[in-house]
């Protein structure tokens, strides 16, 4: 069967599933509600956009060999595209550490990255177009996590690290009257405020956006008010206390020192392959390695670059897997975290079946994601995404494949939730009552 039809068949097959009620295991897998599974939970959004077409059905070969089994070849139009990276820091995929679902769904509402961000760190769909300049209207898994885990615990074991800063600031907390400032997670975008080559914001000032200068005041205004508060203060604002404050100040102080130093200039031996999905990850490491967090959200965006070059989108999935293997290898180095941590990886949204007008150097036309297109032209594609959780052999089933249509976007709050623990103090009606923990399909 040639490209175009088995995209064509895939997409058909999609839409005609989509439909279909999903098809669950029956009864409890666990004893205890409320009780743990792990001590740590980390959340990667491989996020940007990626079709389930080139990552885990691999129509133009295995661009994401640290993740997925399988020697499928890379296309030949576009393997000269890909950038050189060092070998794997795994001695097998990813995906034989836990259970791999291969359709989950973004089920609903638009299929904008801060959207698909949104939807995955709060449980809920949106119906509408965010404004990308407030926080959601509905709590976070951060806020779920500092308001509702027995005991409470502070900020620093809670951490919301993205690639860029944009909108992406916005979702540390929500704009709900009973959670807010007070329930957030530390925020870092390292790839913003540090460069590689040494200070980027400190030493060297470099010039932002007017779209970024908003954020940039938003976290100055978060960080002052952070360090400002004491444990015992009620005011607005993540409180620490002084110890907790001074932790903090020191480990981003020393992270600008080695910047400057030159350690961040290639820490993955990866020469100029290194990306900002890359140096992102390696910033997410540095926090596992300093603080062992409880509850850690680590998104990737570079794949967007889909919207205009094709085969530089294959190649950075081809980065994007790489990091995720390296994370995995550090959480399972790192005394604290290893064998109690499970990994949880999935894209925001999907993209779009159907092609824009924009060719690359290989002639591959590029991608968007443009739904609610899909109301119109019945193209469910921009939808699919797949699920990957990754844990100690005692919590997640070892090498499991689910093939068919199973799991959605807001199943991944609740389940990170019951894993840590605390999902049955949740008020009723905050979360949708799917869980894919409770369903037992991933777990012992």
């Amino acid at each position: 069967m040639d490209r175009k039809k088995f995209i064509k068949s895939v997409g058909l097959a999609a839409a005609g599933v989509f439909a279909a009620p999903y098809i669950l295991p029956t009864g409890r897998l666990f004893a205890a509600s409320g009780a743990r599974k792990v001590n740590h939970v980390v959340f990667l959004l491989y996020a940007g956009g990626v079709r389930n077409l080139e990552s885990v059905h691999m129509v133009d070969g295995n661009l994401m060999p640290n993740l997925l089994s399988g020697n499928a070849a890379i296309s030949n139009d576009i393997v000269n595209s890909i950038d050189p990276l060092p070998p794997s820091v795994l001695g097998q995929p990813l995906q034989n550490f836990g259970t791999l679902f291969k359709e989950f769904r973004y089920k609903e509402g638009p299929t904008g990255h801060y959207n698909g961000h949104t939807v995955a760190l709060t449980g809920n769909y949106v119906d509408v177009d965010l404004n990308i300049k407030e926080s959601p209207r509905k709590p976070t898994i951060f806020e779920y996590y500092r308001k509702h885990n027995s005991p409470q615990q502070t900020a620093l074991n809670s951490w919301w690290v993205a690639n860029t800063l944009g909108p992406y600031p916005a979702l540390n907390y929500s704009s709900d009257v009973n959670y807010g400032a007070k329930y957030g997670a530390n925020f870092m975008a390292p790839t913003s405020l540090i460069s590689p080559a040494g200070f980027d914001v400190l030493g060297n000032p470099r010039n932002f956006t007017s779209n970024e200068l908003g954020a940039m005041y938003n976290i100055r205004d978060f960080s002052d008010q952070t360090f400002r508060k004491s444990f015992v203060d009620g005011s607005a604002g993540v409180t620490n206390t002084d110890n907790e404050a001074n932790l903090l100040q020191q480990f981003i102080s020393q992270s600008y020192a080695d910047a400057q130093s030159g350690l961040y200039n290639d820490p993955w031996s990866a020469g100029s392959s290194m990306n900002n999905d890359m140096y992102n990850v390696f910033f997410a490491e540095k926090i596992i390695q300093q603080f062992k967090p409880e509850l850690l959200v680590v998104n990737m965006q570079d794949v967007d670059v889909a919207h205009f070059n094709f085969s530089s989108y294959a190649n950075n999935l081809r980065k994007a897997d790489y990091a995720a293997a390296h994370l995995w290898s550090v959480i399972q180095a790192t005394p604290g975290m290893a064998n109690d941590t499970v990994l949880i990886i999935a894209p925001e949204h999907g993209r779009n079946l159907n092609t824009n007008t924009s060719i690359d150097g290989n002639g591959r036309l590029a991608l968007d994601h443009t739904a609610p297109v899909d109301l119109i032209t019945g193209d469910q594609t921009a939808r699919e995404i797949f699920c990957m959780v990754l844990g100690p052999p005692s919590v997640v089933k070892q090498g499991q494949v689910i093939n068919t249509l199973y799991g959605e976007s807001i199943e991944i709050a609740p389940m990170i939730a019951n894993l840590l623990g605390f999902d049955t103090n949740i008020p009723g009606g905050k979360l949708k009552p799917y869980n894919l923990c409770e369903m037992g399909a991933a777990f012992i």
